[in-house]
């Protein structure tokens, strides 16, 4: 009974570190493009680095036929796009200031952070 006690705190401690606590290493991009990769559950690189006001874009091939990994949100830049399977989808970027964005599937579930330093 307490080893099965024990197993159920592990993996509410390793929940609440995967979606709330885990920050990967971040991709700093000065110019050109970035392909960012959508497959088994994450973005990859999920953190990103972008110069200030400068216009980029972003490149997202979609790996991952799940249903949530189709929708791209920015909802900071009212970004919303499709991401067909397969394909790379370009995603232009205005020009931003510091700050932090967030991007993330419908649900949430894939999320990732554009970091404008």
């Amino acid at each position: 009974m307490v080893l099965i006690n024990i197993a159920g705190l592990l993996l509410i401690a390793l929940i609440i570190y995967w979606f709330w606590l885990y920050k990967p290493i971040g991709t700093a991009l000065d110019k050109g493009d970035l392909v960012v990769i959508v497959e088994n559950g994450v973005y990859q690189p999920a953190y990103i680095k972008l110069p200030p006001d400068q216009s980029l874009t972003l490149k997202f091939l979609r790996k991952d036929a799940s249903p949530c990994a189709e929708i791209l949100l920015i909802p900071e830049l009212q970004i919303n796009e499709i991401l067909p399977l397969n394909k790379i989808k370009e995603i232009k970027l205005p020009s931003m200031k510091a700050g932090e964005y967030v991007f993330h599937c419908q649900m949430k579930m894939y999320r990732g952070q554009i970091n404008i330093e």
